[in-house]
């Protein structure tokens, strides 16, 4: 395997993300086994810094439309020009409302960062969650769409994430 390089040396990615229900690991796995460069897979609490890698994927699963507080300490810690690539998973719809309002949360918490891109796709939510916000009629119809999310992510889904991670790093240049 050969690297890719960079200014002359090895180009190296951190791929971070904070997983409950471990959804989001699975897409994180898959965005680093799709990478061809040197890289390191973390859970984002395990962070410490993120000094010398030229792109950190950071994702998340969408909680109440936003980063879950768990994931916020690793955005807020970018420094300034840090490229940084956003992947999350929730029980929307692909493209629907609430994962975009989250990766909108994410990129404005990291205003002096270069965002190279973001990637969604379902991910099977909690029943608990589910029955709970069923209860909710503000909820309810949400609750109903979360339901099909139950087999994934699947392997396209998964397909979909290398996808992503060569497309962000051929941004990286």
């Amino acid at each position: 395997m050969q690297a890719a390089v960079l200014g002359g040396s090895a180009m190296k990615a951190l791929v971070a993300y904070y997983s409950q229900t471990g959804n989001t690991e699975k897409v994180a796995r898959a965005i680093y086994d799709g990478l061809r460069i040197d890289k390191v897979l973390v859970p984002v609490q395990d962070v410490t810094d993120v000094t010398g890698y030229d792109v950190v994927f950071c994702g998340f699963p969408v909680q109440a439309h936003s980063v879950p507080v768990k994931a916020q300490g690793l955005l807020k810690a970018l420094p300034d020009g840090q490229k940084v690539a956003f992947f999350c998973t929730h029980g929307s719809l692909r493209g629907g409302a609430l994962p975009r309002q989250a990766i909108e949360h994410a990129v404005g918490m990291v205003p002096r960062a270069i965002v190279l891109g973001s990637f969604g796709c379902r991910g099977k939510v909690s029943p608990q969650i589910i029955d709970m916000l069923r209860e909710k009629p503000e909820h309810r119809q949400w609750a109903e769409e979360a339901l099909g999310a139950d087999a994934h992510p699947d392997a396209a889904d998964l397909a979909d994430a290398q996808t992503f991670a060569a497309g962000v790093l051929a941004k990286v240049g």
